[in-house]
């Protein structure tokens, strides 16, 4: 994460060791059938997901709520290095065309940009989900929708996804 300027009145940054290997908390980013799994805190769900893994190329993902209501998100992928970082932004679609945020009080609201930072460590992966925003603003509302709750407990669900495959 050295080559990025850590703002923290900018900037969320969850970062932890995790006990399976990085090629496979990869492939559990980088492939639609697995992000349906662990991607959306439970009891919430992801129902669809799109991913052209390669840079200008979409991620996109549809979060159910417990209710039904559904809450899609797109984005564009700006580096893909496979095993090592990936980056999306949600202010831009395929093709880094600008996107025009709708009106509402989910994530999908603003724009941000995740950094996805996966490095081999001993008895595992580090990693390092950077989310960077474009004012403090955006920032806290993001921080007061949970972002830390939900971001581990989803990097919780990959981890019990990748060790319930390998097992």
């Amino acid at each position: 994460m050295s080559e990025f300027n850590i703002d923290p009145t900018l900037d969320l940054v969850l970062e932890r060791v995790v006990d399976v290997p990085r090629e496979l908390v990869w492939k559990a980013w980088t492939t639609p059938d697995q992000i349906l799994q662990w991607f959306t805190p439970a009891p919430w769900k992801t129902v669809d997901c799109e991913i052209d893994l390669r840079p200008g190329g979409i991620f996109r993902t549809v979060m159910e709520s417990p209710e039904g209501e559904q809450f899609p998100g797109s984005g564009c992928f700006l580096e893909v290095s496979e095993n090592r970082r990936l980056i999306w932004t949600s202010a831009m679609g395929p093709g880094y065309r600008p996107l025009a945020l709708p009106e509402s009080e989910g994530c999908e609201s603003f724009a941000f940009t995740a950094v996805i930072s996966l490095e081999t460590v001993s008895g595992g992966t580090k990693y390092t989900a950077l989310v960077i925003h474009g004012d403090p603003a955006t920032k806290k509302k993001h921080e007061e929708m949970g972002f830390y709750d939900g971001w581990s407990a989803a990097l919780d669900q990959l981890v019990s996804m990748v060790k319930k495959t390998t097992s």
